[in-house]
């Protein structure tokens, strides 16, 4: 009997593993799809990133490449993540298919609903930080550039500076995923994230100070849209507890009735 229990337990493992094996593969071949045409435009996608600044710079100040293979490099490592990007909505769902198994039924349709909001808000975040925060940040730089002081960026360097700030905003637009999650798994109850507002505001201006350039107007522009989700995180979660509360009283109802 022990022998077909490890038999069986080795032939369900090995099967996972063949199934984890595949689900990686087409998310590799959906990133590679992906990234083919990013690559043919990259100069292409590298001038729609770079108008922010180019926007802010003073007239006849462009951007400089001081590594020899930079102009080509930067705009590939750009393509690249650029095709992650598109192709992560797959990548998400591979990743889906091969969890969902193995979960229960109202924990499937909890969980489709929180995944499609990490996505989009994962996305809007760096729309913000494109189309909001980055006008404002280069103009307060810009504008403080010292008499005789030419600004000249580098193109690597304001690539994985552009390429941080996105990935900063974007999680920190998962703010009120997160709070959803630690009250519904029960790691933190929702009267103490009500009471303890304050502290959580602190907390974010401490950690935006930390994520983003040392100036006052970056560290805002994060902290501010934080605290918000964090707000909406809250409204999220009672609204969710509320309808688990009625769902719940809803099936006793119907358990006195078929008594």
């Amino acid at each position: 009997m022990s022998e077909e229990t490890e038999k069986l337990a080795e032939g369900t493992l090995i099967s996972h593993l063949l199934e984890l094996r595949d689900r990686l593969l087409r998310s590799m071949m959906a990133v590679g799809v992906a990234f083919l045409p990013c690559v043919y435009y990259s100069n292409d996608i590298f001038s729609f990133v770079a108008q922010p600044l180019l926007a802010k710079l003073p007239p006849g100040s462009n951007l400089i490449a001081t590594g020899v293979m930079s102009p080509f490099t930067t705009p590939f490592k750009l393509s690249f993540f650029v095709g992650l990007l598109a192709a992560m909505p797959y990548v998400i769902y591979q990743l889906w298919a091969f969890v969902a198994p193995g979960l229960y039924r109202n924990e499937r349709r909890f969980a489709v609903p929180l995944l499609l909001s990490a996505i989009g808000l994962f996305y809007v975040g760096i729309a913000f930080a494109y189309y909001f925060v980055f006008p404002v940040m280069f103009q307060f730089f810009a504008a403080t550039t010292p008499k005789g002081v030419a600004m000249m960026t580098d193109i690597n360097q304001y690539l994985d500076f552009v390429l941080t700030m996105f990935f900063c905003f974007g999680v920190a637009f998962e703010v009120p995923v997160a709070v959803v999650l630690l009250v519904v798994m029960g790691i933190v109850r929702l009267e103490s994230l009500r009471k303890n507002r304050g502290y959580v505001l602190i907390g974010i201006f401490i950690l935006a100070a930390l994520l983003t350039p040392p100036d006052a107007i970056s560290q805002c522009s994060l902290a501010i849209p934080m605290y918000l989700l964090y707000e909406g995180g809250i409204l999220m979660a009672r609204m969710l507890a509320r309808a688990r509360s009625a769902e719940a009283g809803g099936k006793a109802g119907d358990k006195v009735d078929d008594g």
